[in-house]
């Protein structure tokens, strides 16, 4: 028993010196990070499965409906919110095609359904939604997804309403960025 208590006061008065003390907790971190502290980096999809970036261009809600991860023949996913059409086909793939968790909000108009968590029929609609009947927290969380799409994956368009001529958009190689539609500007820079 003496040795034992011989030995704590050995360790005790060593701990007391903050040089030491920080060594052990260097050692005691490093060892952490050797043997549990190892994750598998988050890799991109394979070259091979990426499709290209799509050329800008806007949907009729029956348009936008076929790009749910099946019914075209790229197995392309498009989702819209308040009215933009986003491409999550190659980031977005094990979330929102077919079998992910979010598979429902491919090819539609995802702002009811992602303002209110629910993924239920009636947070889908066939019309326009101008989703005026959501209350602040639903509106707040919804701006925050669309920062978020806004951020992580390409704008391909527009999300057209009923009657609405789509928009001209410059030839481009389908970068995503935002560009901008053919359009007149006066000397003030507002659209004629």
């Amino acid at each position: 028993m003496d040795r034992i208590k011989g030995y704590w006061n050995t360790i005790l008065s060593e701990l007391s010196s903050p040089l030491n003390l920080a060594l052990v907790g260097i050692c005691a971190f490093l060892t952490y990070k050797i043997f549990f502290g190892r994750s598998k980096p988050e890799l991109p999809p394979p070259k091979s499965n990426r499709l290209p970036k799509m050329k800008k261009r806007d949907f009729t809600r029956q348009e936008l409906a076929r790009y749910n991860g099946v019914d075209n023949d790229e197995k392309r996913i498009l989702i819209a919110i308040r009215g933009t059409v986003f491409d999550v086909s190659n980031r977005g793939r094990d979330f929102y095609g077919p079998g992910g968790p979010y598979e429902d909000l491919a090819g539609r108009d995802a702002s009811r359904a992602l303002a209110t968590f629910s993924l239920n029929k009636d947070a889908f609609k066939d019309e326009v939604d101008d989703l005026s009947d959501l209350d602040s927290f639903q509106v707040e969380s919804l701006d925050n997804w669309e920062q978020q799409f806004k951020e992580k994956y390409d704008t391909v368009g527009k999300l057209l309403k009923p009657g609405e001529q789509p928009t001209e958009y410059p030839d481009s190689d389908g970068d995503g960025a935002e560009g901008h539609a053919k359009k007149k500007l006066n000397c003030f820079g507002f659209s004629t």
